[in-house]
């Protein structure tokens, strides 16, 4: 275990340099955007080929492996089409002559970091050899899949209601938006918990459990929620829809 986690700093080590690089000649930080699913696509394919392999890890790498690649083409098509994500915007702005290593510390080191302790699972069920898939795998893909529909339908919801809008203070309120101010968030918990509970059932498989955890905890308290809404302090229809609606965990009697 402790060989496979050094291991696997050492090549989030190189991970985080080579989109840092990249993110220097694009002239744009939210290429980490589409580096955070790829990143995930990456590790499983590296466990899958040097650790012994089990029914309960493939399926662990295989729902990973399509969350992460759907994540990142959307990401990627989305930015293709826009300027850098207000986000990194004002980093780029606030950070003026620290700009360069605070961008490698601050987002490709730490996202890395953040990488691998939400990938506990899959590094912990790499090590179970011979675990076999029960009910409470079972209960785990049935909310992966879940979760998957959620994120996925909603990023396309938000997409075609970009396309549509015609006055940028205009926000989706319609589809699964009419429950969840984030359904995409809510889907992502959803799938991680789903992970989590794949491989509960393997050796140490609870400390798994951190993954979804701290997942939650980012996309309600840091770089999710807060962020993003905080654009909208000024946007009335924003505030209005806020008062009636669940920023992250669905409504789904509202009307």
């Amino acid at each position: 275990m402790i060989q496979v986690v050094l291991d696997l700093l050492l090549l989030g080590l190189a991970y985080a340099s080579f989109w840092f690089i990249v993110s220097i000649i694009v002239k744009r930080n939210d290429i980490a955007d589409v580096a955070w699913g790829l990143g995930y696509v990456g590790l499983c394919v590296y466990l899958y080929l040097t650790q012994m392999r089990s029914e309960v890890a493939d399926l662990a790498y295989g729902v990973v492996i399509i969350w992460g690649l759907r994540l990142s083409i959307y990401i990627g098509l989305r930015n293709l089409k826009k300027k850098e994500d207000f986000r990194y915007k004002k980093w780029r702005e606030e950070w003026g002559s620290n700009f360069y290593w605070r961008s490698y510390l601050q987002v490709y080191l730490l996202q890395v970091l953040l990488l691998l302790i939400i990938s506990t699972p899959l590094i912990i069920v790499s090590q179970a050899y011979g675990s076999e898939l029960n009910f409470l795998a079972g209960f785990g893909l049935a909310l992966w899949l879940t979760g998957f529909y959620w994120q996925a339908v909603g990023d396309y919801q938000l997409a075609r209601f970009k396309k549509k809008k015609t006055h940028k203070d205009q926000i989706i309120q319609s589809g699964l938006w009419e429950h969840s101010r984030h359904p995409n968030y809510f889907g992502e918990i959803l799938m991680w918990f789903g992970v989590g509970l794949i491989v509960l059932n393997v050796s140490n498989g609870w400390t798994g459990l951190i993954s979804p955890i701290l997942i939650t905890y980012l996309l309600l308290k840091v770089s999710g929620v807060p962020m993003l809404e905080r654009r909208y302090k000024d946007n009335a229809a924003f505030q209005a829809y806020k008062k009636r609606t669940p920023a992250v965990f669905p409504n789904l009697w509202s009307r």
